[in-house]
């Protein structure tokens, strides 16, 4: 985060409690115990604060279980368990997978923390404080469930006997969850503000992606253009400026890093933009570099670093450790929102020439410097697919994207066949991590193909 505070709470997930001993002690890592603290407002405005901590290690591997699994990225030298990414080729033992099921589930776990103390808050921070942790439990359920599919749903701090909170729930009931938290969430949060903070603004933004991904394209339309006609937010003029100019109009949600600083940064930014080191863990595919127009100037300027055309400029750090990078991680920006609305009118379709949709799809090719339709011109599922893989170019949605749009299996298959690799559409979910399998005594059941 951008500030600082005094760390008191649980760190290990909830998930990650099945893997300890049964003498495991549950007090927070604090003097003060976990029945003399949440005493008054001040102390719960830290476990709310400790959200958005927990929330800082959801991205330093997200890349891998996204953009490495889809066309878009690979690694620089086929590195380990890295590998296995990009080669369609995950294991349950692979310790990415099983770091990003416990990050998230810490974040659930913090989440609830605050929820469950909210009674103690005495002036009007409540409602604040409960919209806050509603949306970033909502927001690591989704994370949860686009990656592995069905997983338990945790809505209360629990522990190591409440067993009923341990097998996997449908994704169906996952989403109905999260959409509850985040339509709360979005009624209780104000409007604008810090980025770095929850707003209603982000609350709705997620809250279209979730239904664009359950099928519900008039209720994400809806709050797409709730955002939009609000206007709260904005296209910058300038693409780079969106990474660049941190915390700008376009930014709806973001997670924030300082450089330099041991506890408050992250080294996704070395793993892109490695330096020329042996490392790189996200590094520029061939495919995805002769997907970009040469006529796509402005773009391409931040999307491929001037260092190495193989690494990527949106994230070049600023820091003088590379390793300690200051980078912020954008969960959510306008331009996602304008083509998540042209998604919406398409409602599943395969083209439309709704003026509407056409409208915001041209504001992002504007943008960029692009050519854009005409009145009467048709926008495909495919030119609305190939524009989010370029705008939002490893920002992690591509794999995400093509599942919600129907395209995975035919463009991953064709992908992965010409890297010489084999692609199975039980490859689109990661396994459950088997150390939560083994500790669960099998309440927790596997994924197909695994």
């Amino acid at each position: 985060m951008k500030n600082k505070y005094i760390y008191i709470l649980l760190s290990c997930s909830i998930l990650f409690l099945f893997s300890c001993e049964e003498s495991l002690e549950l007090d927070p890592i604090s003097e003060i115990g976990d029945s003399g603290f949440y005493t008054n407002t001040a102390e719960v405005a830290s476990a709310v604060v400790a959200i958005y901590d927990g929330l800082q290690a959801v991205p330093l591997r997200e890349f891998a279980l996204t953009e490495m699994r889809s066309d878009n990225t690979e690694t620089k030298s086929s590195e380990g368990d890295w590998a296995q990414f990009e080669s369609f080729d995950m294991q349950a033992t692979n310790q990415a997978i099983g770091q990003y099921w416990t990050a998230n589930y810490n974040v659930i776990f913090r989440a609830n923390k605050v929820l469950e103390n909210l009674d103690v808050v005495d002036d009007g921070s409540k409602q604040q404080f409960e919209g806050e942790a509603r949306f970033a439990r909502a927001l690591a359920h989704f994370n949860l469930v686009r990656a592995y599919g069905d997983v338990p749903i945790v809505d209360r701090v629990i522990i190591q006997t409440d067993t009923d909170y341990f097998s996997r729930d449908p994704v169906s009931q996952v989403l109905s969850v999260i959409e509850s938290d985040l339509t709360a969430a979005a009624s209780l949060l104000s409007s604008g503000g810090s980025v770095y903070k929850a707003s209603s603004g982000a609350a709705k933004a997620l809250l279209a992606k979730v239904k664009l991904t359950s099928g519900d394209y008039g209720g994400a339309q809806s709050l797409c253009e709730e955002i939009i006609n609000s206007g709260t937010y904005s296209l910058q003029e300038n693409y780079g400026d969106v990474f660049y100019n941190e915390g700008n109009a376009e930014i709806i949600f973001a997670i924030g890093y300082l450089d330099d600083d041991v506890n408050e940064s992250q080294d996704f930014s070395y793993e892109m933009t490695a330096l020329g080191s042996v490392s790189g863990l996200n590094f520029i595919t061939k495919d995805f570099t002769a997907s970009v127009s040469a006529d796509d100037a402005t773009r391409s300027a931040v999307l491929f670093s001037s260092n190495d055309p193989r690494e990527t400029g949106k994230f070049i750090t600023a820091s003088s450790d590379n390793q300690l990078a200051g980078n912020d991680w954008i969960v959510i920006r306008y331009a996602d929102v304008l083509l998540m609305r042209a998604e919406a009118v398409m409602a599943g379709g395969q083209t439309t020439t709704n003026s509407t949709a056409i409208g915001a799809f041209n504001e992002i090719r504007t943008r960029a410097g692009l050519s854009t339709l005409g009145e009467g011109e048709e926008l495909t599922l495919q030119m609305l697919s190939d524009e989010r893989r370029i705008e939002l170019a490893f920002e992690n949605h591509r794999l995400y994207d093509l599942v919600r749009m129907g395209l995975a299996q035919t463009v991953l298959g064709a992908f992965a066949s010409s890297e010489g690799y084999t692609f199975e559409p039980t490859d689109l979910l990661l396994p459950i991590p088997q150390a939560e399998i083994n500790v669960s005594q099998g309440l927790l059941t596997q994924n197909p193909g695994y």
